[in-house]
């Protein structure tokens, strides 16, 4: 898996997240990655309020991340085109800047 370490993967500032793809496609391997990472024991720990849902879908459709923050704000990653890493960089940054005490802790 080709991401940063799980330890800095915190979800305190996220309400929910959707992820959807069509297994049979060839370009959902680092969405089905990525869902690995925030749906591991590690990381949920940080927020057991987090709702993360999976949709599995056979339409061969584009594979979707769908991040909602607890201020609302949402980030829509189509993840055809995206690296693994790629969508932990920007969710990680967006969580970063909605949580002031990982910030600070970042700096340090």
């Amino acid at each position: 898996m080709a991401a940063p370490s799980k330890a800095t993967v915190v979800l305190k500032a996220v309400k929910k997240i959707a992820v959807q793809f069509c297994p049979f496609e060839s370009n959902v391997r680092s969405t089905r990655e990525f869902l690995a990472l925030v749906g591991s024991e590690k990381v949920r720990v940080t927020n057991m309020n987090c709702q993360i849902v999976s949709t599995v879908k056979h339409d061969k459709s584009e594979p979707v991340v769908d991040v909602t923050y607890v201020d609302g704000e949402r980030l829509v990653m189509k993840a055809a085109n995206l690296t693994c890493r790629e969508m932990m960089s920007a969710f990680q940054s967006r969580c970063t800047d909605k949580d002031p005490q990982t910030k600070a802790a970042a700096k340090k």
